[in-house]
């Protein structure tokens, strides 16, 4: 099992030791006070004298205070009746210290919470029945493994456990109801948090894992907020020189995507979105360093960049137009 806590599947019956998992996370923040013996000790008080030093105090006192709230949270996590609230509060608050996506990643049988809220609504998907509110509980999910994601200390080994893989499914729903766009924008929160340090690793992971083909359909048929996120990982994806190879070397597999990159072009004649535009732009800037690539852009597949249609975008966004001067400049 490729889980960093699989402890937790070793104890008999399956039953969480809320002990064990309060042990482990006592000192896994800087901040939190420890109880000894009727004594409270702040780890993370600073304490200075002259000017000053109550302002300090203040601070180390409020971040100490805030850090607690998040372990308590977490503790909560293991009470099926708190779970729900807990999820939602460690979400709401996720910005306030940027180590806890560390202090997830290791906290005892945490991450395998998360897991077991994820995988819970894949009956939910086909035949559609998600509702709302369970929509939101996972996305509270995804949300916290998107601080994983992000963490420098943890990203690696979130992908290396396969981690990524658990969130497919969402991605291949076709629903337009907005639980299902929630569940997919925030499954693509997550991707997107690895992809945008351009680590090679990181793409051969999805290029080898059929990432791809989702995440072109739903640059095809999502929402406009998914279809950002995805324009932006699959750029991500080709400006690397495997995922590059790997997308122009099959005849084919090129013609689908500059063919859907196309219909994304053509869905915003009615609705400009500056932001998608820049991205489709990059990615035919990228493409284009490939001589097959270009020829069949030639054909018609950048007429809408090149004439009038998004003049206003043009006319407004200074590196919009940059883009698109660069990209015809590079197919001339």
């Amino acid at each position: 099992m490729n889980y960093q806590n699989q402890m937790l599947y070793s104890r008999p019956g399956g039953q969480q030791n809320t002990a064990a998992s309060s042990t482990m996370l006592n000192g896994m923040f800087a901040g939190p006070a420890a109880t000894n013996g009727g004594n409270t000790t702040g780890t993370g008080a600073v304490i200075e004298s002259g000017n000053g030093a109550g302002n300090h105090q203040t601070a180390a006192t409020t971040s100490n205070s805030d850090n607690e709230v998040l372990y308590q949270l977490m503790l909560e996590l293991f009470s099926l009746n708190n779970r729900e609230q807990a999820l939602a509060e460690l979400s709401r608050r996720r910005d306030q210290n940027p180590d806890l996506g560390v202090a997830l990643w290791n906290s005892y049988g945490v991450m395998t919470i998360l897991y077991q809220e994820i995988i819970a609504i894949y009956p939910l998907l086909n035949p559609p029945a998600l509702t709302m509110p369970v929509s939101n509980r996972a996305c509270n999910s995804l949300a916290l493994l998107q601080l994983v994601a992000t963490h420098e200390q943890t990203r690696m080994q979130l992908l290396k456990a396969n981690v990524p893989q658990l969130l497919y499914p969402f991605l291949s729903t076709t629903s337009k109801a907005k639980q299902y766009d929630n569940l997919r924008l925030t499954s693509l929160g997550v991707i997107g948090a690895l992809v945008k340090y351009d680590n090679h690793e990181v793409i051969n992971f999805f290029v080898a894992t059929e990432f791809l083909p989702l995440c072109l359909k739903i640059m095809d048929i999502g929402s406009e907020l998914c279809k950002v996120v995805a324009t932006f990982i699959f750029q991500k994806i080709i400006l690397d020189d495997g995922g590059f190879h790997y997308v122009t070397s099959h005849p084919k597999r090129l013609h689908t995507v500059l063919v859907i990159l196309n219909n994304v072009i053509n869905q915003m004649v009615a609705a400009p979105s500056g932001r998608l535009l820049k991205s489709v732009t990059k990615c035919l800037i990228r493409l284009a360093d490939n001589d097959k690539a270009k020829e069949e852009m030639h054909d018609g597949i950048t007429e809408h960049l090149r004439d009038s249609t998004f003049a206003q975008v043009l006319a407004e966004d200074v590196a919009y137009r940059r883009l698109v001067y660069q990209l015809i400049m590079k197919l001339a």
